[in-house]
């Protein structure tokens, strides 16, 4: 993709031609105007520089969120649909939302025929999630056509965009409400509002709010996520997420603690702690020394079976960390560290703060340590200005480290970051290539793997029916291998001793030596 051809598909300065809006009224809090024939009220919308910005405003920590007696009952008789798209923070974002959907006392649906409000939760990491969006919100028009008093609205982190927010003003003004990642605990108002005023009701707060803590979480099945820290502070060249998700904040210990506790309490086998960048838990911390190490050690000793974590940052992954999952117990032997890039040159460029020589030192500590840990990772193909000898570099570097899996991905530009602005002279056919010879090398790599496993026998978390076959049973070793085996459904929510009998790329076969009668989850 050429830099004029990327530069014409990020132009979205027609969508803030407002010159037909006409104000209606303004108070302290609002500004309601008219915009292509629909009522908007805007009570606050995205800034790009606000949210760049890492101010030293204290950050609160709120215990009292309750949802007001007057909007407990607004939602009986009616039911929601929530469409999750993204990462494991914005499905755990839904969950909160469930929670106080149900409080509200609306059902949950999967039908859209039937449901009464339908939210998008979005996601804004590459541009063919946003597509996807848009597409959706295409679909959707002809269904709100059909409703007029259906509510439908787009949350998450496209709505902390500018340009998308305007997007919506201009070509999708059906939506009736607009709201971020930081005021998601205003979803009952803001529900609220755009049922009573019939107007497109827009609130985006640029700024990170205070940490709400007590909201109600509507979690399904045996595996739960629990949030520990909120927004990044990297500012990598190429993401956007420091825009729309904030400074890292991290809750209090205790409150974690006490979340996995609970959770235990109710019966969940696994748990996993969630964060933009979990190994930068407790830095912000001025009145404790208390770090990610430390965190993981005290929940180490609550019983649940499996502590998962994820996403990590190379440069903030120190060595308490890894003296700490080297105890085992219920902490996991699969890390998934993204890389992004083997090259030195391109890890500079994207703003990553490690070389490629502190990458493969750190992956060297971590195999010390933990001998049969699984890595999985994430990487970016055809960054601005990639060689093809950097490329070479991620290859032999995707070698030398074995990564047991890697979310492979072509670079697309996110407006508003850096690197949208660098001349992206890698072709696409050029991108495609080295990405078809990157999936390659990880598909042998992983078959290899598996290969290896074939003979042994594992520990495997049984969470479902095959999605390919309901005659056959699927689920999760420690290291997060996918796989496949033949049994009664009373054993979905059972630990079972598994014996790997066959390998393929992707996941492995196996047959039950033995299992757990323990399948209960509340």
């Amino acid at each position: 993709m050429t830099e004029q051809k990327s530069a014409e598909q990020k132009d979205y300065s027609k969508y803030f031609d407002f010159s037909d809006a006409k104000l209606l009224e303004q108070n302290e809090h609002t500004s309601t105007y008219r915009i292509k024939g629909r009522i908007v009220q805007i009570n606050s919308t995205p800034n790009y520089k606000q949210e760049k910005r890492r101010g030293k405003e204290e950050i609160e920590v709120h215990y009292d969120f309750s949802i007001p007696a007057e909007l407990r009952s607004m939602g009986v008789g009616k039911y929601y649909l929530i469409q999750t798209y993204g990462c494991q923070m914005n499905e755990h974002d839904t969950e909160v939302m469930r929670g106080m959907f149900e409080e509200m006392g609306y059902i949950a649906t999967e039908d859209r025929e039937i449901a009464d409000v339908i939210l998008l939760n979005t996601c804004a990491i590459r541009e063919n999630a946003e597509d996807k969006v848009f597409g959706e919100l295409g679909h959707l028009k002809n269904l709100k056509l059909e409703k007029p008093d259906l509510i439908l609205g787009v949350c998450g982190c496209m709505s902390q965009e500018e340009s998308v927010v305007g997007r919506i003003l201009q070509k999708h003004s059906f939506v009736d409400m607009i709201f971020g990642t930081h005021n998601i605990h205003r979803l009952p108002m803001l529900l609220q509002e755009a049922y009573f005023s019939k107007e497109l009701v827009v609130e985006v707060w640029s700024k990170e709010g205070d940490i709400i803590e007590n909201m109600p979480k509507k979690r399904e099945g045996m595996r739960g996520w629990v949030n520990i820290m909120y927004g990044c502070d990297k500012f990598c060249t190429y993401c956007i997420v420091p825009y729309t998700r904030g400074k890292e904040r991290s809750r209090r210990p205790q409150d974690v603690i006490d979340e996995v506790r609970e959770l235990a309490r109710q019966g969940f086998k696994e748990i996993t702690l969630l964060g933009q960048n979990v190994n930068a838990y407790g830095k912000d911390f001025e009145d404790i020394e208390y770090r990610f190490g430390d965190l993981m050690d005290d929940i180490s000793k609550i019983d649940i079976p499996r502590i998962r974590f994820m996403t990590s940052h190379p440069r903030d992954f120190d060595d308490h960390l890894i003296s700490v999952l080297a105890g085992r117990g219920n902490l996991v032997e699969h890390i998934h560290l993204p890389v992004q890039s083997g090259s030195t040159e391109v890890l500079k460029k994207m703003s990553r703060k490690y070389s490629r020589e502190k990458f493969l030192e750190l992956a060297g500590k971590i195999k010390h340590a933990i001998p049969d840990v699984s890595f999985t990772t994430d990487i970016i193909v055809g960054f601005p200005g990639e060689t093809e000898e950097q490329f070479e570099d991620t290859l032999t570097l995707v070698e030398e480290v074995g990564f047991d899996m890697a979310y492979t991905y072509l670079y697309s530009p996110r407006e508003g970051t850096p690197a949208a602005v660098m001349e992206d002279n890698v072709p696409l056919e050029v991108k495609k290539e080295r990405l078809q010879r990157l999936n390659a090398l990880v598909a042998s790599i992983a078959r290899e793997k598996h290969e290896q496993l074939v003979g042994t026998v594992m520990e495997v978390l049984v969470e479902g029916e095959s999605k390919n076959n309901a005659n056959v049973l699927s689920g999760r070793t420690r290291t997060n291998k996918l796989v496949h085996l033949e049994g009664p459904k009373e054993w979905i929510g059972c630990f079972v001793q598994v014996k790997i009998v066959d390998a393929q790329t992707w996941y492995i076969k196996g047959e039950v030596v033995q299992s757990d009668a323990q399948s209960d989850v509340s």
